[in-house]
């Protein structure tokens, strides 16, 4: 039995959660009792929490999660990066991050998406964990499975300087093309969306595209994950529906949106031409040609800045210049705000502030930059939450380049 459910479902669980985040999670082996409502938190708000609100007589849920017995999972790593470009993490050196092409195999296809331009054989994830080789093209394991739903403050994606006061419909999915230890949302950016595999390098095979199938993951092994089945049509209506409760458009978040690049792109097609906003929030990790594509669509974004050093950026695996571009070109078509968690040791020092304040100030001295503070989360559990005094010394340096610089998470 699968879980499709209905966009009349989907609306009602958005009003029932009185505009908190709703996660469905099934016991194994057994029928839910009642539906755990989490938000998410979002990179400007990492200690938000929500009250549990009871949703399951809007929920027609699927029966107890498949077995996952033939699934081998290999237990999640320290996730240090040497370089962002290589797919491999520390203890995994015996693997190949260049899968070698056999002569009787179908031919490997490459992702080129983000700078990992990962080269995948058929049935192949790539680094994300949610983009595959379907045999015939690349992408994603399940197309619009949504992890998340939620109708937010427009505040909280962060985004203090468009629409004040308004709310909009925020939707999350699975996996992310970076590795951030510190990950705020790692139960759905760290996870495949089709088998729960946690594996640093997400090389496991292709999904099975069940719709709606609810699923609830762990690191234990491969399980059902929560979820509903969605549409770009489904969600924009119920966008239009909402608009009596102050919501304004559609928004991508929670995850890493732009690794479901296609659905992301053809929602806002359909969210612009019915005059809705358009709100991304991402790592901007993502190669040119696709945030030139998608930067007409998207009236407002809230880019992650993590580290203005490339060191910084290969501990994450990601790239630097990559998203300079990013902000560069999405500040040429919508409004952008831009968010630096201040982790200590990564994203701290005052000379990297200097560096980084002026070059946004370059970009456009308007633009916001929301300096939050980092709190142990995930793998970095160990370490300390950053200085009040650090975070006001750092906004002083921005200050000098910038006309709006805020404080979050203090």
């Amino acid at each position: 039995m699968t879980d499709k459910i209905s966009e009349q479902k989907l609306k009602h669980l958005v009003q029932a959660s009185h505009d908190t985040h709703v996660d469905v999670h099934l016991e194994e082996g057994t029928e839910p009792a009642a539906v755990a409502a989490i938000r998410p938190d979002e990179s400007a708000d990492a200690t938000d929490a929500a009250d549990a609100v009871d949703v399951a007589d809007a929920v027609d849920v699927a029966d107890a999660a498949e077995s996952a017995a033939d699934k081998t999972i290999r237990p999640a790593v320290p996730l240090l990066f040497v370089n962002p470009l290589v797919h491999q993490a520390a203890g995994l050196a015996g693997e190949d991050p260049e899968p070698q092409q056999e002569e009787s195999e179908p031919p490997m296809l490459r992702c080129e998406l983000c700078p990992h331009l990962c080269r995948l054989k058929p049935g192949q994830k790539g680094f994300c964990r949610v983009r595959f080789n379907d045999g015939t093209k690349i992408r994603p394991t399940r197309d619009g499975f949504a992890s998340s739903l939620a109708l937010d403050p427009i505040e909280k994606k962060p985004l203090y300087f468009f629409h004040k006061g308004a709310k909009i419909l925020s939707v999350g999915f699975y996996g992310c093309n970076m590795r951030c230890p510190f990950c705020q949302n790692h139960d759905i950016s760290m996870v495949s969306d089709d088998t729960g595999d946690l594996t640093p390098g997400g090389q496991g095979k292709g999904g099975d595209r069940k719709s709606g199938t609810q699923r609830k993951g762990t690191q234990a092994k491969a399980a059902e994950l929560p979820g509903w089945q969605v549409t770009p049509e489904g969600l924009v209506t119920m966008a239009e529906e909402l608009k009596g409760r102050g919501n304004i458009g559609l928004c991508f978040t929670y995850n890493e949106p732009l690794v479901h690049y296609e659905f992301v792109r053809e929602s806002f097609g359909l969210a612009r031409e019915r005059g809705l906003e358009t709100v991304l929030v991402t790592n901007g990790c993502f190669n040119e040609p696709f945030i030139r594509d998608i930067a007409p669509l998207t009236t407002a974004w809230n880019i992650d800045l993590k580290s203005f050093s490339e060191e910084g950026y290969n501990r994450l695996a990601g790239d630097l210049a990559t998203v300079k571009r990013s902000i560069e070109i999405a500040n040429r078509h919508s409004h952008v705000e831009v968010t630096t968690l201040v982790v200590p040791g990564l994203s701290d020092s005052p000379e990297e502030m200097e560096a980084e304040a002026r070059w946004l100030a370059s970009v456009n001295p308007e633009i916001p930059l929301h300096l939050t503070r980092f709190f142990p989360r995930y793998q970095s559990e160990a370490s300390e939450p950053t200085s009040i005094e650090t975070l006001h010394q750092l906004a002083t340096i921005a200050r000098r380049h910038l006309k709006n610089v805020l404080l979050g998470n203090v």
